[in-house]
């Protein structure tokens, strides 16, 4: 077995010299996963009062969807998307072909947590809305959301954090965000594991920025607990 070579491991000069190029993806990076993530949440919700509809016609069609869309992975609906749907006349460019991909597989995910939030509002609070008259609607909008998001803000959270580390699998599709740049710095200087710890150390902070942002949130909301 070869000694281990150290000195390659993390090239501290190319890193420095290569950051702001790396950097430039962040911007389709950050795209790619703000977009999907709010698309996605719309949709969530949706397919959450689907599941919990006593509807067959509207139940099941939004358990198969999550079914299948938690079953199948990510690069393969974005395969599908971007190299797929030109054969039968459908084309999306890269970007716009990982943002449906990724707002389609999250809104399965928020999916679940949203019905899990909306279903733990107490039974007490619909019984209360529907006695001062309030319809389906408002009653979902001003009583529930704002205690179900309460609930739901420390699991949306972890799946933006997924999301913006699976944003890098647009890569695969040639979106230039933040990994594909590093692939072309470490093929250039063939210097992979330079680039590569670099990368990582970027979504760190990334992740740690939405972290503290996801803790802001949770402050906000922690008045609708004592209604």
């Amino acid at each position: 077995m070869r000694d281990i070579q150290w000195e390659y491991i993390f090239n501290v000069e190319l890193a420095t010299d290569s950051f702001l190029f790396i950097m430039e993806g962040i911007g389709y990076t950050m795209l790619i996963s703000l977009s999907s993530m709010l698309i996605g949440i719309v949709i969530s919700l949706f397919l959450a009062l689907g599941r919990m509809s006593s509807l067959i016609w509207l139940q099941w069609p939004s358990r198969l969807y999550i079914s299948f869309m938690r079953g199948v992975p990510i690069l393969v609906i974005l395969f599908i998307l971007y190299f797929g749907f030109p054969f039968i006349g459908i084309e999306f460019n890269a970007v716009t072909a990982a943002i449906i991909g990724f707002s389609l597989n999250s809104a399965a995910y928020m999916a679940e947590i949203n019905r899990s939030a909306i279903g733990a509002v107490p039974k007490g609070q619909w019984e209360s809305a529907k006695s001062l008259g309030f319809s389906f609607w408002p009653m979902l909008q001003l009583i529930v959301l704002p205690q179900a998001t309460r609930i739901a803000i420390p699991p949306l959270t972890n799946v933006l954090l997924d999301l913006i580390k699976a944003s890098s699998l647009a890569a695969m599709i040639t979106v230039p965000e933040i990994f594909q740049q590093a692939r072309i710095i470490g093929g250039r200087e063939m210097d992979y594991m330079t680039m590569y710890i670099l990368v990582a150390l970027i979504y760190w902070g990334i992740c740690s920025i939405m972290t503290i942002f996801q803790n802001y949130l949770e402050n906000r909301y922690k008045k609708y607990g004592e209604i």
